[in-house]
């Protein structure tokens, strides 16, 4: 599969890349990605995300809990890809959000191919239409006193704070398919 590369600012002259993603991570889920030690890459599925303009930097926003072995990857490269799966693929996102990397390989299982990236050391998933290749510039613990008890009750009863990577994009891929149709 061909992918365009456009630089971290270029995505976003395309309104419709963000839509998507935004689309995509809030219906189906899309995938983070990072390298395990073993040189495996591992995708997790994500529904929480945030991206646009932070200290004057393209970033995307990934929200981890420790518990995952994708907070151990993540820890280790100190990067990540976000991958934007197209809608035949809603089953993989489904599949990498229920299974754990310690203790399956799921892109064989799923027959994915990893996108080699320019900038960074994890890969991407070349099926996907759209990869943010993503450097952590800084990150923060979610702290129980910082919400309202409702946020703590639903999201956190056991105690498993996330914690928020703020990547800065310094590439986007975008499937050679994906980007011929945009509007």
């Amino acid at each position: 599969m061909k992918h365009v590369k456009l630089n971290p600012d270029e995505w976003l002259h395309y309104p419709a890349l963000a839509r998507e993603t935004y689309y995509r991570m809030t219906s189906e889920g899309i995938l983070l990605a990072a390298q395990a030690a073993d040189g495996r890459l591992n995708a997790m599925t994500i529904g929480w995300g945030l991206f646009g303009l932070v200290w004057g930097r393209p970033l995307f926003q990934v929200l981890v809990r420790p518990s995952r072995y994708t907070y151990q990857c993540i820890e280790r490269t100190s990067d990540y890809t976000v991958c934007v799966l197209p809608p035949e693929l809603t089953e993989v996102a489904t599949y990498c959000g229920t299974m754990s990397g310690r203790d399956v390989d799921k892109l064989s299982e799923k027959d994915l191919t990893i996108l080699p990236s320019t900038h960074i050391t994890s890969g991407g998933i070349a099926q996907a239409n759209i990869v943010f290749e993503c450097k952590v510039v800084h990150y923060n613990e979610v702290q129980a006193p910082a919400f309202p008890v409702e946020i703590v009750t639903n999201y956190y009863p056991d105690g498993d704070w996330h914690r928020i990577y703020f990547g800065e994009i310094l590439g986007v891929s975008v499937s050679k398919e994906f980007f011929d149709s945009l509007p």
